[in-house]
């Protein structure tokens, strides 16, 4: 009787056994409705002695995008003012300008100040000071302003012909408070003839080219919305 009693347990154990292994092998496989890893693409595919095994939770396992690197880079580098149009002795100080205004980029400072050279000065020969007056400070508005009534009432007309830039660069720079300085020598060719009212030459000669120096301040606060600068300051260098 104790001889079958055992038979049937071993059975009923074959039996057991057998349905475990089976219903394993089920809930073993991966069907086409199990959740995406969120890692795939970044998770470490090799398996062996030595792997390390990342978990979601575990911040200090997540992989760095190479973005976020050149990001951090960008903020912690140091602004790149040197080089050509950049004396050596205006680089310290167009530092703390990039420094205070990470959108000042020193090419196309140079590029839209030339620009605003020609601008001006065929403003100034025209008589023209409504394209003047967004250009300039209010001192240096009213001088060039000042001399424009004088010529006219002199009756007289200024013809400038811009024929090239043969140098711009900057040669100083510095940072007071908010509102940064940059001065910039203006090598530039031209032809000026002064005219009087019957149209004789007074001043210049229109078949000479010449090499005109100007030294030109521009200024900006670097905390204000508006992306303009203004020439606060002139010299000539001649």
């Amino acid at each position: 009787m104790n001889g079958f009693q055992f038979i049937d347990i071993l059975i009923l154990a074959v039996i057991a056994g057998v349905l475990f292994f089976r219903l394993r092998g089920v809930l073993g496989r991966r069907t086409g409705f199990d959740e995406p890893n969120d890692l795939t693409g970044f998770e470490d595919t090799e398996e062996g002695p030595g792997k390390k095994t990342a978990h979601p939770q575990d911040e200090d396992s997540v992989i760095q995008l190479p973005g976020n690197d050149r990001r951090e880079s960008a903020m912690n580098a140091k602004p790149d003012v040197s080089g050509e149009g950049v004396s050596k002795a205006a680089e310290a100080g167009l530092t703390q300008i990039a420094l205070a205004d990470p959108d000042f980029d020193k090419g196309r400072f140079l590029q839209g100040a030339t620009a605003a050279f020609e601008m001006i000065i065929s403003a100034f020969a025209a008589g023209d000071t409504k394209t003047l007056r967004p250009l300039l400070a209010r001192d240096v508005y009213e001088d060039f302003a000042g001399a424009i009534k004088a010529r006219e009432a002199d009756k007289q007309t200024l013809e400038t012909t811009f024929v090239g830039m043969q140098k711009a660069e900057i040669t100083d720079a510095e940072l007071r408070d908010r509102t940064a300085y940059v001065t910039i020598t203006f090598v530039s060719e031209q032809i000026n003839v002064l005219k009087d009212e019957e149209g004789r030459i007074l001043d210049g000669d229109p078949n000479k080219v010449s090499a005109i120096t100007d030294i030109w301040t521009f200024a900006r606060n670097t905390k204000s919305r508006d992306p303009n600068w203004s020439l606060v300051a002139t010299d000539g260098g001649n």
